[in-house]
């Protein structure tokens, strides 16, 4: 599976940016995608994920109710739509996709990953 990541950028404390990640390739063998996201000198953390087929959804705490995921199986591709952003959400974002269980549970396994987009919240 080929990810290919965008809508970062540069927003003010408070505003608003939505991510994209395109999926292409065997994208049936895997039935999640996740968004991780790693700040400078910090370990890569999980931030949402949903499944394909039933758009169940998880929430890292840090980002629940400001933080919404989901997806447009046609067009294979998943969104976080990044509500009420502060400082702290200031990182690399990066899509992941495997199974559920991976992308929640056993992050160092997870078989694809997109290229990354800077998010970056001024205060």
């Amino acid at each position: 599976v080929q990810l290919q990541a965008s809508g970062g950028g540069l927003v003010q404390a408070g505003g608003s940016l939505r991510l994209s990640c395109a999926a292409s390739g065997r994208t049936f063998s895997r039935d999640a995608m996740g968004w991780f996201r790693q700040a400078p000198g910090k370990e890569r953390e999980f931030v949402a994920a949903i499944t394909w087929a039933g758009g169940s959804t998880y929430y890292a705490d840090s980002v629940k109710g400001r933080f919404t995921i989901s997806r447009d199986n046609a067009k294979n591709t998943v969104y976080l739509q990044m509500n009420s952003l502060k400082p702290e959400d200031t990182a690399v974002y990066y899509c992941a996709s495997d199974s559920l269980h991976t992308i929640l549970v056993a992050t160092t396994r997870i078989g694809s990953w997109g290229q990354g987009t800077q998010v970056t919240v001024s205060s």
